[in-house]
């Protein structure tokens, strides 16, 4: 089968396209033929070496598999040959999803949406995963509250913001100008355009200076320190990024705030709470662009890009038919 294989840790000049052994599947799990995976800002990380004790190279990384099942190992019960699934791999434990053909254990695998196309599911399954993780497992995000979610266009941004006026919340996003009437469409109720205004001084205007309950990081940077500024007596910050720089919390004492980081767990359940969104109406994800498996490079480099233009996710076309 063909993948792209990780050859060394650095730029997306590291990855090479080979020809590799298909996998086979052992007791409990599944193989799937992959049709789409997606690109997120995990992928780079992995890349360019933050773990490297725990990727060996080489390696076939990769962290969303839409795709059809095409055999199951033994004891396997809840999927047959033909099935279309969906699932994040278990990351840093196997290979992962660039490439044409992908084995997992069955209890991390979901029933694709029938609605939402391979290219769709697999732009959501992991950062559906996470935002599902970080704003119900985690803050407890609760209807009639607040949340400022950071990054409101960014692929875990608007899933998040989605899901949030799901659970009936009211919603603050920071975003640039030109994704104002994107995010709007999703949903969100106070858009505030970071590049004209700081967050905390617009969010404690639209609340009457009382702050919000939750405040979700995509974006790192000074985030951790500066959210109780802009928080509520008793709020959380939920932060998915992995922020090297020393944070001075002092402030979140006065707010009784607490802090959650967040590195998604994968499981069936999480998937299917997602797809009952999907079901409703409630939830889809953007596909902002879509790349081909050879071009897995290219997808790295838009992505890791400060003004790549991007709105939602990229998605990878792993059957070739799924590239318009």
């Amino acid at each position: 089968m063909k993948a792209i294989v990780l050859t060394s840790f650095g730029g997306p000049e590291s990855f090479e396209l080979r020809d590799v052994q298909k996998p086979v599947p052992g007791v409990g799990q599944v193989l799937v033929k992959v049709h789409a995976t997606s690109i997120s800002p995990l992928d780079f990380q992995v890349r360019r070496g933050d773990y490297p004790d725990l990727v060996p190279l080489p390696a076939i990384t990769g962290h969303d598999v839409s795709g059809v099942v095409e055999e199951v190992g033994p004891g396997v019960t809840s999927f047959s040959p033909g099935d279309e699934v969906w699932y994040t791999p278990q990351i840093f434990d196997g290979a992962g999803s660039y490439a044409e053909y992908h084995v997992a254990a069955e209890g991390i695998i979901g029933k694709k949406p029938a609605s939402l196309s391979h290219l769709e599911a697999a732009s959501l399954s992991l950062v559906g995963g996470t935002a599902w993780e970080a704003l119900v497992v985690r803050a407890g995000l609760r209807v009639g509250e607040s949340i400022l979610i950071h990054g409101g266009a960014g692929g875990v941004g608007h899933v998040a913001v989605q899901l949030a006026k799901a659970i009936g919340a009211r919603v603050f996003t920071t975003v640039r100008e030109s994704n104002v009437e994107f995010v709007r469409s999703l949903g969100a109720d106070v858009m505030i355009d970071y590049e004209k205004e700081d967050y905390v001084d617009a969010v404690m205007r639209e609340t009457g200076g009382l702050g919000v309950d939750v405040v979700f990081d995509t974006i790192g940077g000074n985030t951790l320190s500066r959210s109780p500024d802009a928080l509520a007596q008793l709020g959380r910050v939920v932060s998915i990024v992995d922020t090297a720089q020393p944070q001075n919390i002092i402030q979140a004492w006065g707010k009784n705030a607490s802090y959650h980081f967040i590195f998604t767990r994968q499981n069936r359940g999480k998937l299917d709470d997602l797809s009952a969104l999907i079901a409703r109406g409630q939830l889809r994800p953007h596909v902002g662009a879509v790349y081909s498996l050879a071009d897995i490079p290219l997808a790295h480099a838009r992505l890791e890009s400060p003004n790549n233009g991007l709105i939602g996710k990229i998605a990878i076309a792993v059957d070739p038919r799924l590239v318009s």
